[in-house]
């Protein structure tokens, strides 16, 4: 438009939404002209420019058409250009747009991701054309047998379809033998109604409460006998039937860890994972022997299997019972392994850390009664422990263990730094103390651990013992009156003869008599049992703990030891 003189008068009509515009143009010596695609682009940027910042020179006056036009008794030249427009666009009372064009622009949006657009507003659950996983199924069944997830789609108006395409919920397994887990419950071509994990059509005779069966979900081939109860608990066809005890005739030496669980009357064994389901039974699944943390093995003089220990002492159940010691595993008369005196006892020559989880729970310490003397260190010396893998029963909530401790130590080292230990570690779900040990006394402030100390804090629990002086080679010397007699003593070692703190005793140490330690579990969880005893503070004056009588219970018990 080089050298085109006079003026370019517009014609537009503006509209409250979008706009549509046609114009024509006159040039001087032109004539009139109709402008193309590109021009008419240059021409609406102009009359949008123009009709924010009318110039001067220009007049606009309404038609009756709803356009402009321009005032030509002002401008005193006939209208030279023509022009129409319709425009919608988005505006607020500043006329600046507003709304919003896409999905993009409702990123974040707090009403909505999706942008609406015949109002240009944000709103709606989900943007057209997004899926997410879904599922309608018991949550605990997505990913069992045949059941699996499907996808919900989003939809064009913005919201999720009221469908879940693709997945499969539980439906009736029946005994169908389709070969397929349909009611997603882990068992395939079976049912479980009751959701002990045991099929009513393999295995489990008590898959509904009623006809003779209550509690469910406690009888099935993973529980223990109760006797008494006129219920056939573990699914075998017998009822309130008494196990029979394994451990007759068992070595005195034996190395094998399992063979101490059956000593300890557990006389059924299982697998960690068995293929079939309705195999997983309780029972021992592994043992072993290490020392108190974890690793390298005892000595073998340290663990025995006895039909006795001494001339009194009988095992409470079975055949035989489990002896540990941090000596000979021996009474007096014993071989495989032989007798050696306690008092004085054995140097080893063994250590170990303490068991670490246990020791952190203790804030890194041994536990010890007030005013007595701290350990030299908090280092096991000739440490023993029993580990035992084992599955609960489906309807027992705590076990008990039978055990007796003696100890050298006494009377002469209560209350010094030489105060051996026993614990009993238990790795469960359900409540016991806080560092796993069950092998204490609570005196409804403390749990204090089982060891020669115990007569400092519990009168009642040290009782194969003779009365008088205690600690007399400490700084701690008391008198101790809790003893009721030696009897259990005879025939074991520590009842040799020994000039100790009073003149009125004689024998060489003492010990607590039977006691029933108890703990928790979660029917039918796998826990991590621990029996260990170690010398504290030095290798000399050695401690003995026997085992036996391991037994389930339907009922929660207080976790810790009381007299047997």
């Amino acid at each position: 438009m080089a050298g085109v003189r006079g003026p370019v008068v517009w014609t537009s009509s503006v509209r409250s939404i979008g706009f549509e515009f046609a114009a024509s143009i006159v040039l001087p010596g032109l004539g009139q002209r109709p402008l193309g695609v590109a021009s008419l682009a240059i021409a609406a940027a102009l009359s949008i420019a123009c009709s924010s910042s009318p110039r001067d020179d220009v007049e606009f006056t309404a038609g009756s058409s709803g356009t402009a036009s321009p005032d030509s008794s002002d401008s005193g030249d006939p209208p030279t250009t023509t022009a129409s427009a319709t425009t919608t666009v988005p505006s607020d009372s500043t006329g600046a747009p507003q709304g919003c064009a896409n999905d993009g622009d409702c990123i974040d949006s707090p009403d909505g991701p999706h942008c609406e657009p015949e109002t240009q507003t944000c709103g709606g659950e989900c943007v057209p054309g997004d899926s997410r996983s879904c599922y309608s199924g018991p949550l605990d069944s997505d990913g069992v047998g045949a059941c699996k997830a499907g996808l919900q789609a989003c939809l064009e108006a913005g919201i999720w379809a009221s469908f879940c395409d693709g997945e499969v919920v539980p439906t009736s397994d029946d005994c169908n033998s389709d070969g397929v887990d349909d009611d997603c419950d882990g068992l395939v071509d079976d049912t479980d109604l009751d959701g002990d994990g045991f099929g009513a059509c393999t295995s489990d005779c008590c898959d509904v409460d009623g006809g003779g069966c209550e509690g469910a979900a406690f009888v099935n081939p993973g529980a223990y006998e109760v006797i008494g109860n006129r219920v056939d608990d573990d699914c075998d066809d017998e009822i309130d039937e008494i196990g029979s005890t394994c451990d007759a005739g068992l070595a005195s030496s034996s190395s094998d860890a399992l063979v101490y669980a059956r000593a300890m009357e557990l006389c059924q064994f299982t697998e960690e994972d068995p293929a079939d389901p309705n195999d997983r039974v309780w029972g021992v699944i592994d043992a072993s022997f290490s020392r108190t943390d974890g690793a390298d093995l005892p000595l073998p003089v340290q663990r025995s299997l006895r039909s006795g220990f001494g001339n009194i002492i009988d095992p409470e159940a079975g055949d035989r019972l489990v002896v540990l010691s941090t000596g000979h595993a021996a009474d007096a008369t014993d071989a495989n392994p032989a007798y050696a005196p306690f008092q004085n006892g054995v140097n080893l020559g063994t250590s170990a850390a303490a068991p670490a989880d246990w020791l952190a729970a203790n804030g890194g310490t041994f536990p010890n009664p007030a005013g007595c003397i701290e350990p030299d260190d908090i280092v096991a010396n000739d440490p023993i422990m029993l580990n035992m893998r084992v599955r609960v029963p489906t309807n027992a909530r705590s076990f008990s263990v039978m055990v007796q401790f003696f100890s050298a130590e006494y009377p002469e080292w209560v209350c010094s730094q030489y105060n051996d230990f026993f614990l009993a570690l238990v790795g469960s779900t359900a409540d016991n103390p806080a560092d796993g040990n069950i092998a204490v006394y609570d005196d409804g402030e403390t749990a204090w651990p089982v060891g020669v100390n115990l007569v400092m804090v519990a009168e009642g629990l040290f009782t194969q013992c003779e009365n008088g002086e205690i600690g007399c080679s400490s700084d701690f010397s008391s008198i101790y009156e809790g003893c009721l007699g030696t009897a259990l003593l005879v025939g074991t070692g520590f009842d040799a003869v020994d000039n100790t703190c009073d003149p009125g005793q004689e024998v060489a140490g003492g010990g607590t008599g039977w006691l029933r330690m108890s703990g928790n579990v979660t029917p039918g969880e796998t826990v991590d049992l621990r029996f260990a005893i170690w010398d504290t503070s030095g290798h000399l004056f050695d401690s003995v703990v026997l085992l036996d009588d391991f037994t389930w219970s339907l009922d929660a018990a207080a976790p810790g030891v009381a007299p047997g």
